[in-house]
């Protein structure tokens, strides 16, 4: 590492840009057969953990503005894993709900943690310091933004 705070290797934005398309990338070959691209996986994962969910909740527990994720759920929708229906309490909402499909999918996406932490060559526990010092991070540029 050289002494240039502007060298290129000492940019902590250079290095989670490049870290975040490699492991993004990683996943691909393992999301594939599942017919998922990464954003879907993690609409997925998001709907796994509670179904349904209206529109503007899933797009703030994935951090997206709800036009950036409604084309996402339309795939989702037209591969039969999801279905999109009007808030029954208030239409302006929109749920999305898991379909048997969706659910039944679960189980074959529990193999994609182990999958990513061998290819990435960590364990469980070194991943979850990365998470925590990710989240650490994007916190404090959450909160530097809002300043």
């Amino acid at each position: 590492m050289t002494t240039d705070p502007l060298s290129l290797e000492n940019q902590v934005c250079f290095a989670l840009a490049i870290a975040a398309r490699k492991v993004i990338a990683a996943y691909r070959p393992i999301l594939e057969p599942m017919g998922l691209t990464h954003p879907q996986y993690l609409t997925m994962l998001a709907l796994w953990e509670r179904s349904p969910r209206t529109l503007s909740d899933l797009a703030s527990a994935l951090a997206l503005e709800p036009a950036t994720l409604s084309p996402l759920l339309k795939r989702l929708e037209a591969g039969g894993l999801v279905t999109r229906t009007r808030n029954e309490s208030d239409e302006r909402a929109l749920d999305v709900r898991l379909t048997d499909a969706g659910r039944a999918l679960r189980s074959q996406a529990e193999s994609v943690p182990p999958r990513v932490a061998a290819m990435l060559e960590m364990s469980f526990e070194e991943l979850g310091e990365l998470r925590e010092i990710l989240n650490r991070t994007i916190a404090a540029a959450d909160r530097a933004a809002v300043a």
